[in-house]
């Protein structure tokens, strides 16, 4: 809902400008930052709802940026684009970003994404933040994961498809499912189902011992195994 505070990064000062007045129009609370040394700082201080993150900036570029801010919190991030090719890479390095933009766009547009991806941020959490499994342990405010004493590195898509399918209790998830929820109805049509199996299998291995708790319901999808 407006109120919320958005951090806008953006090193062209016009844009910048356009930006911040649309989003204030809106009612968002926004801060801005123009590299990305300085965006991390803010994103520290102020602790924003979403970051709009351009990808081209001085000094630390936007992945740089989206790295250290997923190794610190969850904070839903927009990237901002002029490439076609930066997109493939946004979603194949698998840097966490919730959603992307290509330059130029309407700022209806961006408004319209800025005003989804939020939602998805606020949809109800459980009430536990830490489950545990047997020997699997999944600490949902931490971002943590571990097998025993052995603490799991995941990407930040990798812990969200983890998340999926533990909050699904049991229930299978459909491929496009997945898709949708990791990146967004608008873009799940832009990935193929094969996407997913790769990630599946890349979250298999790294929860090693405990792969198994990750079922694939043939014909249909994955669902999380609890006993």
């Amino acid at each position: 809902m407006p109120g919320e505070s958005i951090l806008v990064v953006e090193d062209e000062r016009s844009l910048l400008k356009v930006l911040r007045y649309n989003l204030e129009k809106e009612g968002y609370r926004v801060s801005e930052a123009s590299d990305g040394k300085a965006a991390l700082a803010a994103a520290r201080k102020v602790l924003p709802d979403l970051v709009l993150l351009d990808v081209m900036l001085p000094g630390l570029d936007g992945f740089e940026v989206c790295k250290a801010l997923r190794k610190e919190s969850e904070v839903p991030v927009l990237f901002l684009t002029a490439r076609k090719e930066e997109l493939d890479r946004v979603l194949g390095l698998e840097l966490g970003a919730d959603d992307y933009v290509t330059k130029p766009f309407s700022v209806r547009e961006l408004l319209a994404r800025v005003k989804a991806v939020l939602k998805r941020a606020g949809r109800p959490r459980p009430a536990a933040a830490a489950r545990r499994f047997g020997p699997l342990s999944v600490d949902f405010e931490r971002y943590e994961v571990r097998v025993g004493a052995k603490a799991v590195e995941l990407t930040p898509t990798e812990f969200k498809l983890l998340r999926l399918l533990v909050e699904a209790d049991g229930k299978a998830l459909t491929r496009d499912a997945v898709l949708e929820r990791l990146y967004g109805a608008d873009r799940s049509h832009e990935l193929d189902e094969r996407s997913v199996d790769q990630l599946v299998a890349r979250l298999r291995d790294k929860l090693a011992s405990e792969s198994g708790r990750v079922v694939t319901v043939k014909n249909v999808g994955y669902r999380f195994r609890t006993t």
